[in-house]
C-alpha cells in the first residue's frame, strides 16, 4: 500500500529537531510520497535540501503563498518565474487568496494569484490553490482563468458540496485532510456524494492535524487517518482509498 501525502510543509521549523525521524514514521504507515508547496523565497533552500536527502520521494512545488503577498511581491514572483526556469518542479503552489488575516492586499494577491495561474500554464502544470474565507473571490479568478490547461488540487478543501463540485468543474481534485475528521469539519456530511476520482489526501503538516491528535503538531503519519475516515465515508477498505487516492495525485502531478 503507497499513500501520498500531497501536501506537506516537512521544510519547516516546526520539523528541525525530528525531521528524519517524523519522515521514517510516515514511511513506515504507507506513506511514501510527499508533495511539497512552497511558501516564499526564504523557504527554496531547505525544500531543495529535503529533496537531496530524499530524493526518490521528495515532490517540489513552487510558488508565493497568498499570506506571503507583501511588499516585495513582485520580487518574489520574478523568483518563482526564475526557479521555474532553472529546476524541476511538479506543480505551482501553494497559491490562492486567503482573506482571514489581511483583506487589504486583496489586490495584490489576485494579482500573484492570476500571474502564477498564468506560470503554471506556460510551464504545463499544476496549481495547487490556497483558499482561507476566499471561495467567491478564488472562484471569479478560475472563472477567468478557465481553460483545458489549467488543472490542479483545491487544497485543504473545506467548502460546501455546491463549492466542492464548483472546484471540480475548474479540473481540480479536492485535497481532504485533517479536517474531514473534525466534529465541526462539516465536509464529511456530503463526502461521499463526490466521485473518489475527485480526491486526493493530504496533510499541511505541521498544521491542521486530525483527530485523536487535534491541536498538536501534525505528521505526514497521520495520513492514516484521514485515510481510515473516508474509508467510513465511501465504504470501501483503506487499500482502495490508498489506491484511488495515490491515482489520482499521478493523474495531477504527472508521478
Amino acid at each position: 500500500m503507497i499513500l501520498t501525502d500531497t501536501h506537506t510543509h516537512l521544510y519547516s521549523e516546526a520539523f528541525d529537531e525530528d525531521r528524519a525521524e517524523v519522515i521514517k514514521n510516515a514511511m513506515g504507515q504507507g506513506v511514501k510520497r510527499f508533495f511539497i508547496p512552497a511558501i516564499d523565497s526564504s523557504y527554496t533552500k531547505a525544500m531543495f535540501d529535503l529533496q537531496k536527502s530524499y530524493p526518490d520521494n521528495m515532490f517540489l512545488m513552487m510558488g508565493l503563498h497568498p499570506t506571503h503577498v507583501k511588499e516585495n511581491y513582485i520580487d518574489e514572483l520574478n523568483h518563482v518565474e526564475q526557479m521555474l526556469e532553472q529546476h524541476r518542479f511538479y506543480a505551482v503552489g501553494e497559491i490562492g487568496i486567503d482573506l482571514y488575516w489581511d483583506k487589504t492586499s486583496l489586490p495584490e494577491q489576485q494579482k500573484a494569484f492570476v500571474s502564477q495561474i498564468r506560470l503554471a500554464k506556460k510551464n504545463n502544470l499544476p496549481i495547487v490553490i490556497h483558499c482561507r474565507e476566499a471561495f467567491d473571490e478564488i472562484f471569479e479568478v478560475l472563472e477567468n482563468e478557465k481553460a483545458d490547461d489549467l488543472f490542479g488540487i483545491f487544497h485543504c478543501f473545506t467548502g460546501t458540496l455546491e463549492q466542492a463540485h464548483k472546484a471540480i468543474s475548474y479540473n481540480m481534485k479536492l485535497g481532504i485532510g485533517g479536517v474531514v475528521t473534525f466534529k465541526n469539519g462539516k465536509i464529511d456530511a456530503f463526502l461521499n456524494q463526490i466521485d473518489l476520482k475527485h480526491i486526493v489526501l493530504e496533510t499541511d503538516s505541521p498544521y491542521l492535524a486530525p483527530v485523536p491528535y487535534r491541536g498538536k503538531r501534525n505528521e505526514s503519519a497521520y495520513l492514516i487517518k484521514v485515510q481510515e475516515k473516508l474509508s467510513d465515508i465511501y465504504g470501501v477498505g483503506n487499500e482502495e482509498i490508498a489506491k484511488i487516492t495515490t491515482a489520482n495525485s499521478k493523474e495531477v502531478f504527472g508521478i
